[in-house]
């Protein structure tokens, strides 16, 4: 991977960050390719049983596009005619949200500082988000006259609601760790000296947990989302079964019955 983003494995947790900690970790182009190429190698490498989603430095999670490198491809755009520079969302943004919403293993966003724009977007696909409490969230899209992309016009609304959403995005202003996690935005604030260990030990206790269940959770919660209750009972059957013949349901009811901690094997 390049150096604008780091992936390291161990023990069974895929660690992303983002690492352009000068430019409060804005994505230009080579950031884009390795953390999508990211994403896409943690989600289907069966050694990795759960991906921790972070960013280098102090200030920023990600403040979404690199507006520098931006402003100079949209030049160039109007130079040769191309419009490539927006294919961005279809070549880069659209992936990544894919790989950690598709990801048959959790995710968890540490989110460090401002995540804005696209950052905000990814911190959205993750399935649980740690953040610290001097962490700041911004919509930023109408703000630069953009309309929402990565994910965030599906992933907002669902966690608050469409009438807050539509209000965030319209308005745009930085939202507090406490705003966000009584909106249902941040799932923990914690104090920002703690957040990577908080992070990494709520990361590595999903990467030792039953692996074909979580992602059986992940499927059935999204499906349940765009489909009537009679088609999610059939989705919910669907799934248990799978769950139900994993290696890991038998090695959990057998340490329940013996009184024992399970410990699973993620198949």
């Amino acid at each position: 991977m390049a150096d604008t983003v780091l992936y390291d494995v161990s023990d069974g947790l895929a660690t992303i960050t983002l690492n352009r900690p000068e430019a409060m970790n804005a994505l230009n182009v080579a950031a884009k390719v390795a953390l999508r190429d990211a994403v896409r190698a943690a989600a289907d490498d069966d050694a990795v049983r759960a991906v921790l989603l972070t960013a280098a430095g102090e200030r920023a999670f990600c403040v979404g596009q690199d507006l520098k490198e931006h402003i100079g491809l949209l030049a160039a755009d109007r130079e040769n005619g191309s419009g490539q520079t927006m294919s961005t969302v279809r070549e880069h943004y659209n992936p990544i949200v894919r790989a950690i919403t598709g990801a048959p293993k959790p995710v968890v966003a540490a989110v460090n500082g401002v995540a804005a724009g696209a950052g905000f977007g990814f911190a959205l696909a993750a399935d649980y988000r740690i953040v610290a409490e001097t962490a700041k969230f911004n919509t930023s899209f109408a703000g630069v006259a953009l309309t929402a992309d990565s994910g965030v016009s599906w992933t907002l609304p669902r966690l608050i609601g469409p009438s807050r959403a539509t209000d965030l995005l319209l308005f745009p202003r930085n939202i507090s760790a406490q705003e966000a996690y009584e909106l249902g935005i941040a799932n923990r604030v914690v104090p920002a000296d703690e957040l990577r260990a908080e992070a990494e030990k709520v990361a590595r206790g999903l990467a030792q947990g039953p692996t074909v269940a979580f992602a059986a959770l992940k499927e059935s919660v999204a499906y349940g989302m765009s489909h009537s209750l009679e088609e999610t009972l059939e989705k919910e059957d669907e799934l248990q079964s799978r769950a139900g013949s994993s290696e890991d349901h038998g090695i959990a009811v057998r340490a329940f019955v013996n009184k024992e901690k399970p410990e699973y094997s993620g198949r």
